[in-house]
């Protein structure tokens, strides 16, 4: 790459600025357009006609359909009321049943499901392919939802009332046409909700500028307008926070990426909470409103730092006064993962070197006190479900090897009981987990894991994957991989996860020293991976592939253009791409935060150093890249990749593209669809690397 530059310098005599390259493709931008359908239907064609013939692929495919349509997965619950909710999917409910039953039976581990909504069923009635989104429920009733269901799987969706009891959609009830926002029930006959309005209610990133109060009976144009933002900001969110017997209406005003106000309606007046923007606000208990620092802040002369989680007075914060509480601090090997509320304790899910804890917190007479649950170790603990109503939770906790196991807990009984257990996908007895750290170019140490057999060979021969994301301060933590240990271990490959910078693991301060003009960081700090397993003899350039998806689809674009020498194999899934035109596609221009302005030309200067579409180039030996995405992923715009395919096979080179018809930005609405993904994706990867 220096020497590509260094000739332009030495040639014009100044750097070439790289937006203004020519973008012939644009014109597959046009998500629906004939032209650019004609191109997905003939890439789709051949990739799949390629990879589907593969002899690893029909296996690999019928395996992860049946872990995928297992009737022995866990049920993850959501406690509303007196029953436990769950959406679930198998080979008879394609595209999945939200059903219900009584918390006491789900805990005893006899739950009898009672189905509410049956999503094939109601897809064939309105000939249209529904996915079931979530259910905002009636408190403390819970006998009416507001039902958001998308077209396909993306992100803008439909909201209709539903009547539990009946079992069927309210006739001249709540809906709210399709839109990326969301609706919440204030009580029987009103509801808060943020949507689509009509022209110039949406903001530049396609999210809602307004939040209205819509009485029943009354039409949605005719709404009470309560909160409007500008067009630049990037979207306002209504909602209900609960704390104890009190229930608020809540406002979320994203700003950018990492800041926004926060925003509480009360009385039928608005009150901006005067804390620091780029503060996370976690929620209420005890009247103590819970919020954990991005940034060091200063109260009255008291310095708190990054990262600590704190509480303040929350009635004296509605009058201006700050009254701070301590609650945890962690240290320069910790982070805060989650915070979730029960009705009278915090659930503090924190990691340690990549590892899960869970403490429970409570406060009394004017202090937090702490006792930490006694969960497994060496894994990962996610709190699944709380109940608001009381200090019943569930939490699963799993690891690479380890398949999930669900348990039942009660904060203020300290009881647990296990619930339910995944089963063994795939022998864990032949593998191992270790963690390494390997030395950034700036010196930094970054972990990563690695998933091999206890009889691996130290040759560079060894098929070796590398999976991480590096963004929007996400933690990558262990999970159990069913689906790679079938497809993958089993056929004698390793398994990597990085945690390099940008990510959340060691909190706020490994996120922003990838952000912005530091994005370079977390390119290094997965090379040094690469180059640390290489080292170690675990694999080799030939060996090793590289696979992300989202902001991790742009990781491993930026990798194989600016290191193609290190891989054989990159798997770009739902990527970023043309870092020049992101904000001007779908939601783009909401991740501004992250990664800059492209508009801006001292913006631009640190963008068009990575942005894998301007820096893809003709001559260069890139190993065979298969791309994909889905139509209807209205996030991240499937024009990154299909301009991304284009491009490169106009230059010569083969590449592997699918896009499926749905899906969203998951990439997948139904298991069928998801396993031939797997299916595909496995293939591609044992047949380049083996």
């Amino acid at each position: 790459m220096f020497k590509y530059f260094l000739s332009l310098i030495m040639t014009t005599g100044l750097l070439q600025d790289l937006s203004a390259q020519e973008d012939k493709f644009q014109w597959l931008e046009e998500v629906e357009g004939q032209r650019a359908l004609d191109f997905v239907n003939q890439q789709n064609k051949l990739s799949a006609e390629k990879l589907m013939k593969l002899p690893s692929y029909q296996p690999v495919y019928e395996k992860s359909l049946e872990i995928l349509n297992s009737t022995d997965k866990i049920a993850y619950p959501s406690i509303l009321g007196k029953h436990v909710y769950n959406f679930w999917k198998d080979k008879d409910h394609v595209r999945g049943i939200w059903r219900r039953c009584l918390l006491s039976d789900y805990v005893a581990g006899k739950p009898s499901w009672e189905t509410l909504i049956d999503i094939d069923q109601l897809s064939q009635q309105d000939n249209e392919k529904w996915v079931f989104k979530q259910a905002n429920g009636l408190h403390p009733t819970y006998d009416r939802f507001l039902v958001h269901l998308s077209k396909g799987g993306g992100d803008a969706i439909v909201v209709k009332e539903f009547d539990v009891t009946k079992k069927q959609f309210v006739d001249n009830g709540y809906f709210v046409p399709e839109a990326k926002g969301g609706a919440d029930f204030l009580d029987m006959n009103t509801v808060v909700v943020s949507s689509d309005f009509g022209a110039g209610t949406m903001t530049s990133s396609g999210y809602p500028r307004q939040t209205r109060i819509w009485k029943r009976g009354t039409a949605l144009k005719d709404a009470q307008l309560i909160y409007e933002i500008a067009s630049t900001d990037i979207g306002a969110w209504g909602g209900t926070m609960q704390d104890g017997d009190k229930r608020y209406t809540y406002i979320n005003q994203w700003l950018t990426t990492f800041s926004s106000n926060k925003v509480f309606w009360i009385d039928g007046k608005i009150t901006v909470l005067d804390i620091p923007q780029d503060t996370d606000f976690r929620g209420i208990l005890s009247k103590q409103a819970i919020v954990q620092l991005r940034s060091d802040w200063t109260v009255d002369g008291k310095k708190y730092v990054t990262g600590s989680l704190l509480s303040l007075d929350f009635p004296a914060l509605l009058k201006g006064q700050k009254k701070v509480s301590v609650i945890l601090v962690p240290d320069a090997s910790s982070s805060i993962s989650d915070v979730s509320i029960t009705k009278n304790f915090l659930l503090v899910n924190t990691l340690t070197n990549v590892t899960g804890q869970l403490h429970a917190y409570s406060f009394n007479n004017g202090t937090w006190q702490s006792k930490k649950v006694p969960v497994p170790e060496l894994g990962t603990v996610s709190v699944d479900a709380v109940d608001e109503a009381s200090d019943q939770y569930f939490f699963t906790f799993a690891n690479f090897i380890t398949p999930p196991t669900l348990y039942a807990a009660n904060s203020a009984t300290a009881s647990i009981q296990k619930v339910k257990s995944l089963p063994a996908y795939f022998d864990a007895s032949k593998y191992e987990v270790k963690q390494y750290k390997a030395k950034s170019k700036d010196g930094t140490m970054v972990p990563y894991f690695v998933v091999a057999s206890k009889q691996v060979k130290t040759d560079g021969s060894n098929p070796t994957l590398i999976y991480a994301y590096g963004g929007f301060e996400i933690s990558q933590t262990p999970s159990y991989i069913s689906v790679y240990g079938t497809g993958w271990l089993d056929k004698g490959g390793i398994y990597v996860l990085a945690n390099i910078r940008g990510g959340g693991e060691f909190g706020p301060q490994w996120h922003q020293q990838g952000l912005l003009e530091k994005r370079q960081n977390v390119f290094d700090d997965f090379y040094a991976v690469a180059e640390d397993l290489i080292a170690k003899k675990l694999t080799s350039p030939k060996h090793l592939g590289i696979y992300g998806g989202s902001n991790g689809g742009l990781l491993v674009g930026v990798a194989f253009t600016q290191r193609p020498d290190l891989y054989n194999a990159v798997v770009c899934a739902v990527p970023l791409l043309d870092m020049y035109r992101y904000n001007k596609l779908l939601a783009g221009a909401s991740w501004m935060g992250e990664y800059g302005n492209p508009d801006k030309p001292e913006d631009w200067a640190f963008i068009q150093k990575y942005s894998p579409y301007q820096n893809v180039k003709p001559g260069v030996k890139y190993p065979e890249v298969f791309f994909y995405t889905s139509t209807k992923d209205d996030r991240v715009h499937p024009g990154h990749a299909r301009k991304m395919a284009a491009k490169m096979i106009d230059m010569g080179y083969p590449v592997l593209y699918y896009e499926n018809t749905e899906g969203g930005h998951a990439g997948s609405s139904t298991n069928e669809q998801r396993a031939k993904l797997n299916g595909m994706m496995f293939s591609y990867l044992l047949e380049k690397l083996k």
